[in-house]
Formats: C-alpha cells, sequence, structure tokens
C-alpha cells in the first residue's frame, strides 16, 4: 500500500547537516536486495485449465526469459481481431509459470514481485494462492508474497495473461509479460514501495536546498499500543561517488502491523551540478533505516538537481535559460522485436534521437518503462509522461474505457509515485486526444485527475494533448491544466493568446508528416494531403502503399515537417513541440491500410535506418555540420529529378552533374533546403557548401551499378554476455564499386554461430509480411537489419549473410 492509501502519522523530525558527511557506521551489505526475475519462465499459448495450480505439470511449456511478446512472433494477418490498426498480430491469451526458491534465511523478511508492465488483464497467483488482477497494460505494479511463500523450498507463480478481447488498442500493444519482472526483499521494517518524494525547492547556481520525504513501513508484530524506536541516516553522492551532503533524523518512532509514516529531511549543498539537457548531471541519496543499532533498510533515491519555468510569453526555461523542448512522441514498440522492452534497444532509439537534436520524449500515450525514464535522466532528455488515451469513453471497443471508473485513481497514483523522482519528467500529461473534450463531464473529470497528480507532486505542470483546443473544449475550461497542449493546429498558434489570454502553451503533438525511407515521387514541391477520414483510401497515393520522402505528404490534421518547424521556431511563447514521431511504430498505417501494417509517421523507420528529413531537424537542432542531398542518383535517363539539400554553417550550396555546375542556391527567408530541377543523367552527383567562398562540406552520391555483394557493419562489435545485449547489424547491398544500391531489394539469408541468437529482422518496409522472428530479410531499398542477442555465454559470433548471385559477408562480434 502506499502513502496515499493508507492512514499516516506524520513525523518531521530532523537534524540538517549541510556540507558535510559524519563518520556513520559502515555496512558491508544492504538489508534489501532486488533481483533480477526474468530468466527461467515457462510459456503457453493459449488457456490452461487449473493453470494456477503448483501441481501442474508445465514441462512439456516452452522454456523461456523475460521480457517476452508473444504477438510479435506470429504472422501478420489482414482479418486479425487487432485489425491493421493494432499492427495486424494476433493477441489472445497466454500463461507464464516459474518455478524458484526462496532460501530459509528469508524467512523473517518481506518478498515481494514487481511487474513492470503486463499487457494486458494479468492475474498473478503465487502457490496457487491468487495475488490478484491488473488491467491496465502499461502500469507498474508490486505483489506481497510474503505469506504465501515456502522459505527453503520450491515456489511455483502463475501469471494469466488475457489480450483475446480485441481491439483494444490503436496501436500495436504486444502480448505478455513485455517488461522486467523484479524479486525484491528487505526486513520487515523498511521503506515502503517508491516510498521517497525528493524535491529541490530552492536552487541557484551557488546553492540547493533538497527536500526528501521518506514514508517508512512497519511490519512487524507488535503492541499496536506501542511504537518502534528507529533513525534515518540520508546522504547525499555526487557523480563520482564521493559523499558530500547528509541528514541524521534520531529519536523518531513508528507503530506496530502494518504502520507507514511519512519523515522529512533537507540537504543543503553548494555550488550543484544541474542536470540540464546537455549535462544530465546525477546524484544520488542513500537512506538508512536503523533500529536497535541495526540497519534494517538501505534504500536509494536518484536526483537530478534543476529548475524549469513555462512562461506565458517567454516560454519554456530550463536553469534561468531559454530553450525549446525539441521533442519527439513515440509509442513502446522496439520494431522487430515488437513490445518486448529491451534496454539496448531502447537505448539507441534514444541516442539516434540525440543525435538529430532531440531533447524531448512524450510517452505516447501511457506509463513508459521505467527505463526509458532512467535513460533520459542520464542522456538529458525532457519527458512528457503521459497517463491515459481516454478516460470514460473509449475510441475502439474494448479499451482502458472498460476500466477507468475502476482503476484510473490506482493507475494514475502508480504512475506519479513510481516517476516523481526521475529529473528528466517535466510535464504530466493526463490525457491524449480525450473523446470527452466536449462532454461536460470533463469539467468534473480534468479537476479530479489533475488532483490525484497534484496531491503526490507539485512541482510539474499537468497538460492534456487536445485535437480540439479552442475555447469549446470542456478539459481546458475545466481550468485544471497548468500547460494548455494542442494536438496540431499549427497555423492558429500566433493566436493562441487572442483565444488563451495569459496562458501558456506546450505543442503536445505536432507535424504528422508522412514518409516511406527511400522513396520519391516528383515534383516534390505540391503538397499532398490525405483525407480527414479513417474509412476514406488514400486515392493520391501508390499501388505499392508507399509515401514520398520529399516531406510533401501530410495527414489533413497535421503539417508537413517544415512547416511545422517553421512556426515553432518563430514565437517564444511556444515552449516547445513534440512530433508525431520520431520513430516509425507499429500498427496505425496513416495513409494506407493492408497491406501496410505499420506507421509511416517516424522521422526514423522501424528498422532504425533515418529518413531524408532526419537531416533537416540536425541541420536545425544540432551544432553539427550538415550537408545532406536527396535523392538517390538511380532514375529513368531524361527524366526530371528534383535534387534537395538540407544544410547549415553555410552561406550557400553549389551542386555539380558530372563535374558541371547546376548553380548555387541560398536559403531564402525562412526555407530550410534548397531545391534544383535536374534533368537525370547517370553519373555522380556532388553538391559543395560554402561560407565566406570557404568550402565548409562536400556530399557525393553515385549512380549505382547491379547488385554485388552484401556489407555487414554492426552498431558495436563488442557486446555483454549477459543473454540480453544486442547488436544491431545493417546489411547493405552494394554494386561492385561499394555504392549502396537504392532499389536493390535481394532476399539476405543469415546463419548464426557461436553465443547467441537473431533476435529480430527487419529493412523498414510498412508493406513486409516476412516475419521478424527469422534467419532471412528481403533488403528494401538497398537495406536489411539483423539484431543478434547474446545467449549469456562469453565467446566470438560468427554472422554470415548470404544471397543468390551476391558475394556474402562475414561478421564477427566479440561476446564477454
Amino acid at each position: 500500500m502506499s502513502l496515499f492509501r493508507t492512514t499516516l502519522r506524520a513525523a518531521r523530525i530532523l537534524i540538517l547537516v549541510p556540507f558535510l558527511f559524519f563518520g556513520l557506521k559502515s555496512f558491508a551489505q544492504s538489508p534489501r536486495s532486488k533481483a533480477d526475475f526474468d530468466m527461467g519462465w515457462r510459456f503457453n499459448l493459449g488457456d490452461v485449465k487449473g493453470g494456477e495450480e503448483p501441481g501442474l505439470n508445465d514441462a512439456k511449456w516452452r522454456a523461456l526469459n523475460l521480457p517476452h511478446d508473444w504477438s510479435i512472433e506470429g504472422k501478420f494477418d489482414k482479418n486479425s481481431p487487432a485489425t491493421v490498426e493494432g499492427g495486424a498480430l494476433t493477441g489472445g491469451l497466454g500463461w507464464y509459470r516459474k518455478t524458484f526458491t526462496v532460501p530459509a534465511s528469508s524467512k523473517d523478511k518481506m518478498v515481494y514481485i514487481d511487474f513492470d508492465g503486463v499487457y494486458w488483464n494479468s492475474t498473478v497467483w503465487i502457490n496457487g494462492h491468487k495475488l490478484g488482477f491488473r488491467p491496465n497494460g502499461y502500469i507498474s505494479f508490486r505483489y506481497d508474497m510474503t505469506p504465501y511463500l515456502k522459505f527453503g523450498g520450491k515456489n511455483v507463480i502463475a501469471v494469466k495473461v488475457d489480450n483475446s478481447v480485441q481491439p483494444n488498442s490503436r496501436w500495436y500493444s504486444g502480448s505478455g509479460i513485455y517488461r522486467h519482472v523484479w524479486l525484491e526483499t528487505t526486513d520487515k521494517l523498511a521503506i515502503d514501495h517508491w516510498g521517497t518524494y525528493v524535491t529541490t525547492p530552492e536552487v541557484t547556481d551557488h546553492s540547493a536546498t533538497i527536500d526528501l520525504n521518506i514514508v517508512v513501513k512497519n511490519n512487524m508484530a507488535g503492541d499496536d499500543s506501542k511504537s518502534l524506536p528507529m533513525e534515518l541516516q540520508s546522504t547525499l553522492y555526487d557523480a563520482k561517488g564521493n559523499s558530500i551532503g547528509s541528514a541524521v533524523s534520531k529519536n523518531l518512532t513508528i507503530n506496530y502491523a502494518g504502520a507507514a509514516t511519512l519523515f522529512d529531511q533537507k540537504i543543503s549543498i553548494i555550488n550543484p551540478s544541474l542536470w540540464s539537457v546537455d549535462n544530465p548531471y546525477l546524484y544520488r541519496i542513500v537512506t538508512k533505516v536503523i533500529t536497535g543499532g541495526k540497519v534494517t533498510d538501505e534504500y536509494t533515491t536518484p536526483l537530478g538537481i534543476r529548475y524549469f519555468n513555462f512562461d506565458a510569453d517567454k516560454g519554456f526555461s530550463l536553469n534561468g535559460k531559454p530553450m525549446k523542448i525539441l521533442g519527439v512522441c513515440d509509442h513502446h514498440d522496439l520494431g522487430s522485436l515488437g513490445a518486448a522492452l529491451n534496454n539496448r534497444a531502447l537505448q539507441r532509439q534514444l541516442e539516434m534521437l540525440k543525435a538529430m537534436g532531440c531533447n524531448g520524449i512524450r510517452t505516447s500515450h501511457n506509463p513508459p518503462a521505467p527505463e526509458l525514464l532512467d535513460l533520459a535522466d542520464k542522456m538529458g532528455f525532457i519527458v512528457m509522461d503521459e497517463a491515459f488515451d481516454c478516460w470514460e469513453v473509449g475510441k475502439v471497443k474494448y479499451d482502458y474505457h472498460l476500466f477507468f471508473k475502476e482503476w484510473h485513481k490506482r493507475d494514475l497514483e502508480d504512475q506519479v509515485l513510481r516517476d516523481r523522482n526521475h529529473p528528466s519528467v517535466m510535464i504530466w500529461s493526463i490525457g491524449n486526444e480525450i473523446p470527452q473534450q466536449g462532454d461536460p463531464r470533463s469539467l468534473t473529470l480534468a479537476p479530479e485527475l489533475a488532483g490525484i497528480v497534484h496531491s503526490l507532486d507539485k512541482t510539474r505542470p499537468i497538460t492534456t494533448a487536445n485535437d480540439r483546443p479552442d475555447t469549446s473544449n470542456k478539459i481546458i475550461q475545466s481550468g485544471a491544466l497548468d500547460l494548455i497542449g494542442y494536438n496540431y493546429h499549427e497555423f492558429n498558434y500566433a493566436g493562441f493568446h487572442d483565444r488563451y489570454p495569459g496562458k501558456k502553451f506546450i505543442a503536445t503533438e505536432t507535424t504528422s508528416g508522412l514518409e516511406t525511407r527511400g522513396h520519391y515521387d516528383m515534383p516534390s514541391d505540391s503538397i499532398r494531403v490525405w483525407p480527414n477520414r479513417w474509412d476514406k483510401p488514400f486515392t493520391d497515393g501508390n499501388p505499392d502503399n508507399t509515401v514520398s520522402a520529399y516531406d510533401n505528404v501530410r495527414p489533413a490534421w497535421g503539417s508537413t515537417h517544415e512547416a511545422t518547424w517553421k512556426v515553432m521556431k518563430k514565437y517564444d511563447f511556444l515552449s516547445g513541440m513534440f512530433i508525431w514521431t520520431g520513430w516509425d511504430y507499429l500498427g496505425e498505417p496513416t495513409p494506407y491500410k493492408w497491406p501496410s501494417r505499420s506507421s509511416y509517421f517516424g522521422i526514423i523507420d522501424l528498422a532504425g535506418f533515418p529518413k531524408d528529413i532526419y537531416y533537416m531537424y540536425q541541420s536545425e537542432w544540432t551544432d553539427k555540420t550538415v550537408l545532406h542531398i536527396l535523392p538517390h542518383w538511380n532514375w529513368e535517363p531524361g527524366k526530371t529529378i528534383d535534387v534537395w539539400a538540407f544544410y547549415n554553417h553555410a552561406d550557400e550550396v553549389e551542386l555539380f552533374l558530372n563535374g558541371k555546375s547546376l548553380g548555387t542556391k541560398k536559403k531564402e527567408g525562412d526555407d530550410l533546403h534548397v531545391m534544383w530541377r535536374v534533368k537525370y543523367e547517370p553519373g555522380t552527383l556532388k553538391a559543395v557548401s560554402r561560407k565566406d567562398g570557404k568550402i565548409v562540406k562536400t556530399e557525393v552520391i553515385h549512380t549505382a551499378g547491379k547488385p554485388a555483394k552484401i556489407q555487414l557493419v554492426a552498431d558495436r562489435k563488442n557486446i555483454k554476455a549477459n543473454g540480453k545485449d544486442l547488436s544491431f547489424v545493417t546489411v547493405r547491398i552494394l554494386d561492385k564499386d561499394g555504392n549502396v544500391v537504392p532499389t536493390a531489394d535481394n532476399l539476405v539469408n543469415f546463419k548464426l554461430n557461436g553465443n547467441a541468437f537473431i533476435a529480430g529482422v527487419d529493412n523498414g518496409s510498412e508493406t513486409d509480411h516476412d516475419p521478424f522472428k527469422a534467419n532471412y530479410r528481403h533488403a528494401f531499398n538497398g537495406l536489411a537489419l539483423a539484431i543478434l542477442q547474446s545467449n549469456g555465454k562469453p565467446g566470438n559470433i560468427t554472422l554470415d549473410a548470404s544471397s543468390k548471385g551476391l558475394t556474402g559477408a562475414t561478421l564477427v562480434i566479440n561476446s564477454k
């Protein structure tokens, strides 16, 4: 039970110890242990009578490790009940079981199981005893297994996951225990689950005051009329592990028999290193609970010291410095890995976004994996942490609206309690495009949800993502929002203060540009708009369901990338934006239906290959020197081709075809690229950017010949032999001279030797129906991807790639 679901007796006794660390008694081993519980599960797809019974023989069930998504292992199906909006992959019902032991030495301890996320409708049993049911597929939750365990003997945990009633999502959800699971053991006197809350109410460049709220839970048996004496010691450590401050609270007491009590402490430091997107500096606070001279708990709280502000006129500032939030929205799937959380795959996604200049992530439209927030803290991203895609009225037949009334308070509380110590989290979103924006019921619902959030965290503003942000919006009318969130309506931004005088603005969702990597339709300077009807075909589209990568196709509700950014950069009060989307994702294949099964919205495709628009953002959002020309240079002789260049740090770009200048171009006004209209002839296309007459950068594209060979390029040639680490291997189809063949679609077969397996294959195509779990893949526009995963043993891993008529390639990865 959390602090806010139990009656507390507040104890506010502290000793303030600024700048110092008292020599406290050192304890060699923490009394709290958190063990990875992902390994060694059994799985059965389909219902099993008595699946929760400890005596059930599960020897023939499939052995696997978590996280696991069974849907991604299936075949794409036009008639899937999840629909193509849900990725055209199968849901169903599955059972997970694990047999494990808990040492006899833990008999006097508390033992919990923590699930970071199960999709969805999960029921959990331990040794045949039902621990509980949780419908939400994205929330983290805990069960206390202590009363039902056999200490020193065998225990069986069983989890039923029911994702059979569909559609229940507007995007690909995945199915199963798709995030990490943990076994946590504590003393009976310990800090509660998510039991600390750290804030920095006073921060300057020269000093900072840190407030720490600590909820201690006492599960000891004892006389309720008496109390237990205890002490709290909290030590602040810098990034190098040096202790730089502490607080000691003595002569505290706590009641027996399940009592939870709140304690406050303060720590002050001088010359703090402030957390920012460019310098994501992290501290940590280690809190010890002591009674009778014994440390009964040791709990670590992460800390980033920063201050930020949203201003109605000046926009967003971080640590007193004006800046824009340059963010993207992303769904939770990891391409061919599905919804199954892999830390390295998530890190790779964020690395590529960071290299583009992105500094913000919106967790659309649900609580994220805890690891995303950990990475955002470490890498420097500002997070909009979103809770719900609907409230009482749903968007698809079986979505969360069926559970909202009973579960929204618990789910929202748990999200805030879990995530509020992350410095990266700077905005709470309580809803996305809620169908009840015009419903008077929202006049009470919105304040209720905002009240839940602010009862747990008053340091961050609340918003909702509104696709109907006019003054008839009842959510906005309610006054519950600290930030007015706009989904699209980019060309109404300038008049925001006419509509909402004195209010603060955030672009919760923008753009919705549509692109297929490596595909180009001429002419490039005509905008094609997809009708705002889900049941209406994209009549101006292509028979093969491709979309031009020139940034000239958009839905009726959104704008192209360039058009949106031109507006965003123009006004200071526009505090930031979250583009739809950073990465392509499974499901929602706007503007097409089947055979498309994944989105076209991403700046990066599903396999992780950047689309051309990536370099527009990089030229605008980073200090890197950028010169990127498009398209490729393989066309029919005589065809008129539009050549674009994204560039920065230069005054002009000159284009050459086979050594002949085609002229120099300069960006005029608010232009973000320059263009030449060129009659195609094969050969070499070269762009040269210059500043003050001096060459800044050169880019060359050659006409490619026929496919001749395969090239394998690993993002990491050394991985950890931990059973989880990944190497992403890009497969390139080259001509005899080493040029990528931009139209190549060769079938590539993979053979793997060593202590690894192929976790997934992909190519970024939105219409490819080959399975993601395979040892082959067709190239798409010259590229494919193979993901290698450690099997837990060290040694060399050898990947061979072959294709009929091509020279093969071999790559060696070291796992240690």
